[in-house]
C-alpha cells in the first residue's frame, strides 16, 4: 500500500508539466474562441489525442497511479488551462468510469477503446443517469429497462438530460430503471452502441459557463441492445436484484446502485477539476496586484487586496489536500467511514466559486469584461457546486455518514 505523501515523483512531476504545458500553449490560447462558439472544440480534443492525453491509456496509467494522486493531478491541470476543453476532453472519462466500475472485463476491453477512437478519428462517449424529473433524486429515475428474454435484448424507454457528449458520443451509458419496487436499489447500467436505432439528441442546452462542453437531452425510444452489453451481465444483475429484495423485506442494509458507484469514484476528480479553474484565477488576480498600480503603488500594497490573495490561496491548498486525501484513500482501498470523497468535493467547489468571485473583484472593472480570463472562470466555477451531486448533496451525504442517521 502507497504511503500517503505530499511530495510527487520524478514521474508525476514529468507528467504533471507536460499537461501544464499542453494547457498552456493549446489549450488557453483557445479558450476564448471555444467558449463564444459553445461547440465542441474538435481540433483541440484531436490535439490532445495525438499527444496521447486523449486516449484509454493515458488515463489508465493515471487511474492505476498506486499513489492515487494521478486522475487529481491531470484534473488539475487540465482545468487550470480552461474548464469547458478541459471538460470535453475528460468527459468521456465519465463514462468510462461507468463501465470500470460495473462492467465485464470483456466489457472494459470492447467498450472503452470504442469510446476514445483514434488521433485519426477521434469519439467521445456519454454517462447518461440525470433526468428532467430525478436529478440528484435518483430514486425517481423513470427510464425503462425491459429484457426481451426471446431475443436477449433489453428495451430502453425514457429521456436523459445533462447528458455531457449525449447524442454526439460514439458509446452512451445509460442509467435505467429494471425493477421499480426497487427504488435505486433496482437500476442498472447499459452500453448503447454506436448508431444503435432509436437514440437521439434531445435540447442542447445553452450553458451559462463550461460552454465548450457539449450538454445535451438523450431521447430513448424503444432502444434495443443486446443482452451483453448489461454491464456486469444478467446473472450478476439478478443475484443482486434478489439480494436487495430480501434486504429490502428484512429491513437490512442499502445496495449500492450502479450510478451512484460512479459518482462516488468521480467526486474527488471533480474536486480536482474545481482546484484548477480556482487556481487559474488566483494566478490571474495575483499577477494583476503585482502590476497594476493605484495611488502610486501597486495594489496588492494594500492589505485589502493582500489579504484577499492571502485567503485564496490559503482555501485553494486545502482544496487540494482534501482532494488528495480522498483519492489516495479510493486507491488504497480506505473506506470513506466520513465521506471524505463529498468532503474533498464539497469544498473544492465552492472554494472554486468564492476564488473566482474575489478574483473579479481584484481585478475591478477589467474583471467584468471579457478582455480578462476571471469572467469566463467565475462562470465555469458555477457548475461544480451543481453537477455530480449539487453541494447540499454532497452536504446530506456527509450528514448521514456522521449521523448515521436517515437525515432529510
Amino acid at each position: 500500500m502507497a504511503e500517503f505523501t505530499l511530495d510527487l515523483n520524478d514521474d508525476q512531476k514529468q507528467v504533471r508539466d507536460w499537461l501544464h504545458g499542453f494547457a498552456a500553449d493549446v489549450i488557453r490560447p483557445a479558450a476564448s474562441e471555444w467558449d463564444e462558439r459553445e461547440e465542441t472544440p474538435w481540433p483541440v480534443i484531436q490535439e490532445a489525442a495525438k499527444v496521447g492525453i486523449y486516449s484509454l491509456d493515458f488515463y489508465a496509467q493515471q487511474f492505476f497511479d498506486p499513489t492515487g494522486l494521478g486522475i487529481p493531478m491531470a484534473m488539475e491541470e487540465l482545468f487550470w488551462g480552461d474548464a469547458g476543453i478541459a471538460l470535453s476532453i475528460v468527459g468521456t472519462g465519465l463514462a468510462a468510469v461507468g463501465v470500470l466500475a460495473n462492467g465485464t472485463e470483456e466489457q472494459i476491453g470492447t467498450w472503452i477503446p470504442q469510446m476514445y477512437g483514434d488521433a485519426n478519428d477521434v469519439k467521445v462517449a456519454a454517462f447518461c443517469s440525470s433526468e428532467p424529473d430525478a436529478g440528484s433524486d435518483v430514486a425517481s429515475m423513470r427510464t425503462r429497462a425491459v429484457y426481451d428474454a426471446a431475443k436477449d435484448e433489453w428495451i430502453l424507454n425514457g429521456t436523459k438530460t445533462w447528458a455531457t457528449n449525449g447524442g454526439i458520443a460514439n458509446v452512451h451509458v445509460v442509467v435505467a430503471v429494471v425493477d421499480a419496487d426497487l427504488g435505486s436499489k433496482g437500476h442498472a447500467s447499459f452500453i448503447v452502441p454506436p448508431a444503435t436505432p432509436g437514440l437521439s439528441q434531445g435540447q442542447k442546452f445553452k450553458k451559462h459557463g463550461i460552454r465548450a462542453s457539449h450538454t445535451a437531452e438523450v431521447v430513448l425510444e424503444d432502444v434495443r441492445v443486446p443482452g451483453h452489453c448489461l454491464l456486469g451481465g444478467k446473472e450478476k444483475l439478478d443475484e443482486r436484484l434478489a439480494r436487495a429484495r430480501e434486504r429490502a423485506k428484512a429491513g437490512g442494509e442499502r445496495v449500492k446502485n450502479a450510478a451512484m458507484a460512479t459518482f462516488e469514484a468521480s467526486r474527488p476528480a471533480v474536486g480536482a477539476m474545481a482546484v484548477g479553474t480556482a487556481r487559474a484565477a488566483y494566478e490571474v488576480a495575483l499577477d494583476y496586484a503585482k502590476t497594476r498600480t493605484q495611488f502610486g503603488r501597486p495594489i496588492i500594497d494594500n492589505q485589502g487586496i493582500a489579504f484577499q490573495l492571502a485567503d485564496m490561496r490559503t482555501q485553494i491548498d486545502a482544496a487540494r489536500l482534501l482532494v488528495w486525501r480522498a483519492s489516495w484513500m479510493a486507491t488504497t482501498g480506505k473506506p470513506f467511514t466520513s465521506a471524505e470523497g463529498s468532503m474533498s468535493k464539497l469544498y473544492a467547489s465552492e472554494t472554486a466559486k468564492k476564488v473566482t468571485a474575489q478574483a473579479i473583484q481584484i481585478l475591478g472593472g477589467n474583471g467584468f469584461t471579457r478582455e480578462y480570463p476571471v469572467e469566463r472562470m467565475h462562470r465555469d466555477a458555477a457548475i461544480y457546486t451543481i453537477f455530480e451531486g449539487t453541494s447540499e448533496i454532497q452536504r446530506l451525504v456527509i450528514a448521514r455518514t456522521l449521523s448515521g442517521m436517515p437525515i432529510r
